[in-house]
């Protein structure tokens, strides 16, 4: 004899499948030893690299071992807060998909003390985007030292330097 399933109603599987259940998602991120010591120097309006001692390069944003050598590294460098653009990008859509009236200029900066073709993901300010080149020389514009917080948005953007090629 073949016993036949019957269909539930709506009601029924809800009561039957649906589990509501809201997680406590509580997490705590924790920087490193490298990124925590650049983040350190932001709040104090520095900008940290770190020098590999076996291939001579320094790395900004700085990690804890060298991807070229392999090795540990841990020599920092205080470099300044100028630099150059290396590629940039005129955007209309912010981070969080907004449209935008204005366009944010996200770049990457080349700080300058840095290794040639490392640098730092930002935003350009005080500039037109008809202006923006790549090889144009910037400089960091920071939050007031009581606002800072240790964070890569200590800095507020990069500002072209008039007059310096």
């Amino acid at each position: 004899m073949k016993v036949r399933g019957k269909d539930l109603k709506k009601e029924e599987f809800d009561r039957i499948v649906k589990i509501e259940y809201r997680p406590k998602l509580l997490y705590a991120w924790d920087s490193g030893y490298a990124v925590g010591k650049f983040l350190q120097g932001l709040k104090e309006g520095k900008i940290l690299g770190i020098r590999c001692r076996k291939c001579e390069r320094i790395l900004v944003p700085p990690r804890a071992f060298c991807e070229f050598c392999f090795v540990p590294i841990d020599e920092w460098v205080e470099l300044k807060d100028t630099g150059r653009v290396n590629t940039f990008s005129i955007s209309y859509i912010s981070w969080d998909v907004r449209r935008l009236e204005k366009p944010e200029i996200p770049a990457v900066i080349e700080i300058d003390g840095a290794s040639p073709g490392i640098g730092i993901l930002h935003l350009l300010g005080e500039v037109k985007p008809e202006e923006v080149r790549v090889g144009m020389r910037v400089k960091a514009v920071w939050k007031k030292e009581s606002e800072r917080i240790g964070a890569i948005t200590d800095i507020l953007y990069f500002k072209p330097l008039k007059g310096e090629e």
